[in-house]
C-alpha cells in the first residue's frame, strides 16, 4: 500500500507544482501575510474535495457532461482575464506601494471569494483532479484507491501550507515595490496565458 500512497503523492505533486492561478494567489497572500494560513487551509480543503470526488466517481460525471466543462471553462477564462488585469494594473502602477496598500485593505470575505473563484473556476483543476487523478485512482481496487487518494491529498496539504509559510517568511525581501512589480507582471502574464489557452481549447481561436 505504501507504493500506492507514494504514487498518489507523486502524481498529485506533479499536478500542483506548476505555477497557476491557485499557487499565485496563495503566494501573494503569503507575501502580504494576509490570511495566508486560512487561504492555504481552504485551498487544501478544496483540493481534498476535488481529488476525492474525482477518484471516487466524479471523473465519469465530468466526461459525460461536455456542456458543464464548457461552462466552467468560460467562467475560468473570464475570471483569469479579470485577475490578470488586476495584476498588470498593480505592476504598472506609478505608485506600487499605494496599489499594494489598496489590495491589502481587501476584506477577509472578498479574499475568500477570490480564492474560491481561483480554485473552482479553473477548468485545469477539474482536468487534473477528475480526469487525470480520477482516472488513475478509479482504476485501482477499493483498498488501493483509498491509499492513492490519501497520498494525493497529502501532497496538496503539504504544498499549500509550505508555499504560504515560505512566502510569509520571505515577505521582507519580496514585499517591496520593485519586486512586487515583477511578481505581479509574471502573475498577470501567467493568468492571461492560461486564459488564452483555455479559449483555444473551447474552439474560439
Amino acid at each position: 500500500m505504501l507504493a500506492v500512497f507514494l504514487q498518489g503523492l507523486a502524481m498529485s505533486a506533479a499536478m500542483i507544482l506548476p505555477l497557476g492561478p491557485q499557487n499565485a494567489f496563495v503566494m501573494n497572500q503569503g507575501i502580504r501575510r494576509q490570511y495566508h494560513l486560512m487561504i492555504a487551509s481552504l485551498c487544501a480543503l478544496s483540493d481534498i474535495v476535488l481529488i476525492c470526488g474525482g477518484i471516487f466517481g466524479g471523473s465519469a460525471l465530468l466526461s459525460k457532461s461536455p456542456l458543464l466543462l464548457a461552462l466552467v471553462s468560460w467562467g475560468g477564462v473570464a475570471f483569469l482575464l479579470w485577475y490578470g488585469w488586476g495584476a498588470f494594473r498593480t505592476a504598472f502602477s506609478k505608485n506600487p506601494e499605494l496599489a499594494q496598500a489598496e489590495v491589502a485593505r481587501q476584506s477577509r470575505w472578498k479574499i475568500v471569494v477570490s480564492m474560491l473563484a481561483v480554485t473552482w473556476l479553473n477548468p485545469h483543476v477539474y482536468l487534473d483532479t477528475f480526469v487525470v487523478l480520477g482516472s488513475l485512482g478509479g482504476s485501482l481496487s477499493p483498498d488501493e484507491r483509498s491509499w492513492f487518494a490519501l497520498g494525493a491529498v497529502s501532497a496538496s496539504v503539504l504544498w499549500f501550507f509550505g508555499l504560504a509559510i515560505l512566502a510569509a517568511l520571505l515577505a521582507p525581501w519580496l514585499n517591496t515595490g520593485k519586486v512586487q512589480r515583477v511578481i505581479n507582471f509574471i502573475v498577470g502574464t501567467i493568468m492571461w496565458g492560461i486564459a488564452i489557452q483555455l479559449a483555444r481549447q473551447t474552439g474560439v481561436f
